[in-house]
């Protein structure tokens, strides 16, 4: 899409804590797009230091907000400075630089694309609460949302920011899951792409045993905003 398509593209990467892992990921993703935003959601090692050393924009919370809240501040960053796509990678590097050409071709005619890991085998090695939160989640916005996708918490994603500007999520738990439910909703262009992510080599997934017990509660808060209070 870059190639063919004058179109300006910002990377948000929300980071907390990843000063081993956010050198490289700024690196192979500014390759692929006009600047990269890193929100440093309130971290207390050199994140924002290091990002800041690899050519990237930071943003810096004072207080940890969580993904949802960082990575709604880079919406906004997007949103105001009038940017065409808005792509979000984790700082973890679970998500492959390599594959960001294939996101943005997709992005040329959809508002949303999402990397699918249950497009191929990469979710195999997920733990099984993760992969039951994942099936959780994604049936509950097909079913609701009348959508057919496969990976509905997948967040390496690319959004067409005129689209974001309506759908901006309200709540910092499972942001991607009413984002991608109110976007449905909206009869908005959903696309998905076939990208392997495997699991994260350091820190540990936000999906436990704990969060697990939680869904319906945070569910029905979830199905509440996007159909009760669009």
């Amino acid at each position: 899409m870059r190639a063919t398509l004058s179109v300006d593209v910002v990377a948000v990467i929300p980071a907390y804590n990843e000063a081993d892992t956010i050198g490289p990921v700024i690196d192979g993703t500014h390759e692929h797009v006009d600047r990269v935003v890193v929100v440093d959601d309130g971290s207390s090692d050199s994140t924002a230091q290091i990002a800041r050393e690899h050519g990237a924009t930071v943003v810096e919370h004072v207080f940890n907000t969580g993904v949802g809240g960082a990575v709604r501040t880079g919406y906004q960053y997007a949103i105001q400075h009038d940017y065409d796509f808005v792509l979000q990678v984790d700082a973890d590097g679970q998500h492959d630089p390599e594959y960001i050409p294939q996101l943005l071709d997709a992005a040329a005619d959809s508002d949303m694309v999402i990397a699918s890991r249950y497009l191929n085998e990469s979710f195999q090695d997920y733990s099984l609460t993760r992969k039951l939160g994942i099936a959780f989640f994604t049936k509950m916005v097909n079913t609701l949302g009348g959508i057919d996708i496969t990976d509905v918490t997948s967040g390496f994603r690319v959004y067409r920011v005129s689209a974001l500007a309506t759908i901006l999520h309200r709540s910092d738990k499972h942001w991607a899951v009413e984002q991608t439910l109110e976007a449905a909703k909206r009869d908005f262009r959903i696309t998905e792409v076939s990208i392997e992510i495997p699991t994260r080599e350091e820190g540990e997934s936000q999906f436990s045993l704990d969060t697990f017990v939680l869904y319906p509660l945070r569910m029905t808060d979830v199905i509440l905003r996007v159909l009760l209070f669009r």
